[in-house]
């Protein structure tokens, strides 16, 4: 099994940037595939962007593209996601996921793994 464990989130205004972390600790994070959901309030979640276990991949939802960019650490075992340009609309919590597959599902249901989640909140 593996946990992970989000932070990053925060309060920003619109044309702001974000970091956002998560740190699977348990097993490498190179035996899953990871990625970023988000959930706003009254939403179902939602899948932002994904990096295969190889490495080799990464897809994101229409919505960040051009915006966001997933990265990995795989000697600290740590997943990233930069925001940059960030919307009002981009405010939710924040999950990290994980799949033992070489990719992540774009369905929540298909993943294994879950992160509490960090909240971002971007001001208009």
């Amino acid at each position: 099994q593996v946990q992970l464990v989000e932070s990053g989130g925060g309060l920003v205004q619109a044309g702001g940037s974000l970091r956002l972390s998560c740190v699977a600790s348990g097993r490498t994070i190179m035996t899953y595939a990871t990625g970023w959901f988000r959930q706003a309030p009254g939403k179902e979640r939602e899948f932002v962007a994904a990096i295969s276990r190889s490495g080799t991949t990464t897809d994101y939802a229409d919505s960040v593209a051009g915006r966001f960019t997933i990265s990995r650490d795989n000697a600290k075992t740590t997943l990233f996601l930069q925001m940059n340009s960030l919307k009002p609309e981009d405010t939710a919590v924040y999950y990290c996921a994980a799949r033992n597959s070489e990719l992540l599902h774009q369905n929540v249901r298909f993943n294994d793994y879950w992160g509490q989640g960090t909240q971002v909140t971007v001001s208009s």
